[in-house]
This record gives C-alpha cells, structure tokens and sequence, in this order.
C-alpha cells in the first residue's frame, strides 16, 4: 500500500505541474505566416488565435480567394506551432509517458 500512496502523490505533483505548465503556455505565444509575410497571425499555448495582421497590399477586391488561402494557411501554420510547443513542453514533465489524448 506504500507504494499507491507514493504514486498518487507522484500523481497529484504532475497534475499540479501540468496545471501550472498550462498556464505558463497560456501566455506564451508563436506566430505564423504566409505570403511571404503579408499575413501574420499570432496564437497561444491554449491554440486560440490572438492577433492577426494583413498587409492592406494583399487587400485586392478582385482576388479575395487568395486573401481567404493566406489567412488560412498563417492560422493553420500558427495553430501547429503552438500545439507543437504545447506538446514539448508537456513532454518535458513526463518523460516516457505516452498518455494517449494528453500530450
């Protein structure tokens, strides 16, 4: 029975870990872009996206197609950066733990 009490605590110590990481990532952000740079956008560790920039040069009213690839490609390359830094970090804490849906 010792070594269930040691392990929950081990248990309690990571969830406290992971919240904390968590929270850190939260602030932490990564940026993304296309064309070149005429689209930016920003997400955080919690993959939501918080800043978008648009060069008025790619604004052309004939061509809003590609306005729409740009500003989908920035947000889906942003929210990857982000989801792989969650994952780093998250590794960090639990090395050679493959907790399926966690990390």
């Amino acid at each position: 029975m010792k070594g269930m009490g040691n392990m929950m605590k081990q248990a309690q110590k990571l969830q406290a870990k992971m919240i904390k990481l968590q929270d850190e990532l939260a602030e932490r952000t990564v940026t993304a872009s296309a064309g070149g740079g005429m689209i930016e956008v920003t997400a955080n560790g919690r993959q939501q996206i918080t800043g978008i920039v648009i060069d008025p040069e790619v604004v052309d009213p004939e061509d809003v197609d590609m306005l729409q690839d740009l500003v989908m490609a920035a947000v889906n390359d942003a929210l990857n950066k982000s989801q792989e830094m969650v994952s780093q970090e998250m590794g960090k804490l639990a090395p050679g733990m493959n907790i399926p849906g966690l990390f």
